[in-house]
């Protein structure tokens, strides 16, 4: 019944009224300013709740849109930083160029990470699809040369993160350990819920236990579990790790891992590009669809 589901969201897509989509944007989605975001940190950090921000949109194709997503990045940073809010940022790669040119790329990231360590502020590198994973471990290595408040993301179904994770172990580096949502081939990725779930807790407990800062995120309850074993049985203290949830899904879960003394993170994105954004992430997901309209209905997580 859930396979039929999405089959039939992923379909409908093309044919559902924008309004209706940004129903669904709306929950997970802060708005399209940048007071939107922070209107959304702020009551998130009434909760307990920390936040990264994310300014929509990818995989561009003109040098003009990654400097222009540049300079919206240093404008969070210094608007972050002024508010107060316990918040940092995260970057789409190929938002900055890395799908144009790798030193583009490395140009505009460096910019922004200059500017937040001024601020005594992370920003972390998110993982876009398999094409480019290579190369935003090589992002990262590069940057790490110079900057310490830089992280990147491994995901959990990808038969190679095991190996990759230790390259980024040698280097200190703070990653964020998620499920993945990308379509992938089986031939680079675990299909099988119960495989994922397994690497997904093998990942945060290698790199916590080789002494790195860990971001676990996930909205499984089995990830979540096998994650506080972990985390019990190597003693690892609170400052070392935090939970990361996106915006909008499971509020229930997020606030349990705070009522329990967890740091905990919320993705907050926003932007014009919400409505490519929601679509695209429904179609590479539709589970985020059923996250949705159960915690609309006041309902649990949907199975995986």
């Amino acid at each position: 019944m859930t396979a039929l589901f999405d089959r039939l969201v992923v379909s409908s897509l093309p044919f559902v009224p924008k309004p209706i989509v940004r129903s669904f944007a709306a929950r997970y989605v802060a708005g399209n300013t940048l007071e939107d975001a922070i209107s959304t940190i702020r009551t998130l950090a009434s909760e307990g709740a920390m936040a990264t921000v994310d300014v929509l949109g990818e995989s561009v194709t003109q040098r003009e849109q990654t400097l222009a997503t540049r300079a919206e990045y240093l404008r969070v940073v210094d608007a972050l930083a002024a508010s107060g809010l316990p918040a940092n940022v995260s970057i789409k790669p190929t938002a900055v160029g890395l799908s144009i040119d790798p030193a583009l790329a490395l140009e505009n990231c460096a910019a922004i990470c200059a500017r937040a360590r001024d601020h005594g502020m992370f920003v972390r590198l998110d993982m876009e699809d398999s094409p480019h994973t290579d190369a935003t471990i090589r992002l990262t290595l590069d940057l790490r040369k110079e900057f310490s408040n830089v992280g990147t993301v491994l995901q959990a179904y990808l038969r190679r993160s095991l190996a990759d994770i230790g390259r980024l172990e040698d280097a200190g580096v703070n990653v964020r350990v998620c499920k993945g949502i990308y379509i992938e081939k089986r031939e680079i990725a675990y299909k099988d819920r119960g495989a994922i779930i397994e690497n997904f807790s093998a990942l945060v407990a290698k790199h916590l236990a080789a002494g790195c800062y860990t971001a676990i995120a996930t909205h499984d309850e089995a990830c979540v579990q096998l994650a506080l074993a972990s985390i019990d049985r190597l003693r690892i203290p609170k400052d070392r790790y935090e939970f990361q949830m996106l915006l909008g899904v499971d509020p229930v879960l997020r606030k349990s891992l705070i009522d329990a003394g967890h740091r905990l993170r919320v993705y907050v994105p926003y932007g014009r590009d919400w409505y490519a954004y929601s679509t695209r992430r429904l179609k590479e997901n539709p589970a985020i669809a059923r996250h949705v309209l159960r915690s609309m209905a006041g309902l649990g997580p949907a199975p995986a």
